[in-house]
């Protein structure tokens, strides 16, 4: 009687599940919040994904002074494809019960149209709004980093003070950037940044944001480029920026050269002490374009650095 009924079913079952194949189901269209968030002692911190771009590479952008042949193995070895790549860009929201702050802020509203840009709209999703915002820290000037200051003519962080290194406001603001190589991103500071510089807090090496928040010249990849070191409850984070600007070329890699990088050579420099600093004292950073959510920590090689992404650390 059992075998009876147990058969019945097995026959049955082969029509159920043909009925079930053929049936419509929509893809969903919801996307991932884009948005990670986690405690360093008593501050809050939010890494937002402002956008994704694919695109040909990762050479000659990484790797710049090497052949395509050493890239691409080097790319294999780490299960990635040698002919694409994904670039991410990621701000930093940072809660310190006292001071929104925002790190950063993306590619703006001329990028939306290719679906980045959306910054904005992850703050909000994200529980907070940009009104909130009560400082926006600037690592340095290039387009993905400061083409969000504005909306629409306006600064689109109303509320907001601004904070950015003096090294990189007067390299991008004098007269002679505004010809040659760097005039295309000399305006973009012209339109972005100089219209905001009467509420701006201008530092170098060594000072303070706010208690718990310090800036760290850690210039090559700009004359000016800054780095951030958060500190609560006895707890550190780096915010890296651009030190290095792809997980495993930049990282693994650090003496290859990067096109975006100003002095080539001074960022390599600057890429081992940051990385080596992380690594010795086993403290997790964020990178600008490390792959989203962008935590991780560095861990030493016999040849540069291993990027390892946070799993629960932060959550404990």
């Amino acid at each position: 009687m059992k075998l009876g009924v147990l058969g019945g079913f097995g026959l049955a079952a082969p029509r159920i599940m043909v009925r079930a194949a053929h049936a419509e189901v929509p893809m969903s269209e919801v996307e991932n919040p884009g948005f990670y968030r986690f405690k360093l002692g008593e501050f809050e911190v939010t890494s937002i994904l402002d956008g994704l771009r694919p695109g040909d590479g990762p050479h000659p952008t990484f790797g710049a002074d090497q052949s395509p042949e050493n890239v691409a193995e080097l790319l294999e070895q780490n299960f990635l494809p040698a002919g694409r790549f994904v670039n991410s860009f990621t701000p930093v929201l940072v809660n310190t019960g006292a001071e929104l702050i925002l790190f950063d802020t993306g590619l703006g509203a001329g990028a939306r149209e290719g679906g980045m840009g959306r910054l904005r709209a992850r703050i909000e999703a994200s529980g907070y709004g940009p009104d909130d915002v009560s400082v926006v820290v600037v690592t340095h000037f290039h387009g993905d980093h400061i083409g969000g200051l504005m909306e629409d003519g306006q600064p689109a962080f109303a509320n907001a003070r601004y904070v950015t290194g003096q090294a990189e406001y007067d390299f991008w603001t004098a007269e002679e950037r505004l010809s040659g190589a760097t005039e295309n991103a000399a305006r973009a500071v012209q339109a972005n940044v100089v219209p905001l510089a009467e509420k701006t807090t201008f530092i170098g090496d060594g000072d303070e944001v706010v208690t718990g928040v310090t800036g760290i010249l850690a210039a090559g990849h700009t004359p000016g480029h800054m780095i951030f070191r958060l500190e609560s409850g006895g707890r550190s984070l780096v915010l890296t920026a651009d030190t290095a600007n792809h997980y495993v070329a930049s990282l693994q890699r650090p003496d290859w050269h990067v096109a975006f990088d100003a002095d080539k050579e001074a960022a390599a420099a600057t890429r081992k002490q940051v990385f080596d600093m992380i690594a010795s004292e086993r403290i997790p950073f964020i990178g600008y374009h490390m792959p989203f959510p962008a935590v991780g920590y560095a861990e030493k090689l016999d040849v540069g650095y291993r990027f390892v992404p946070v799993s629960y650390q932060l959550m404990l």
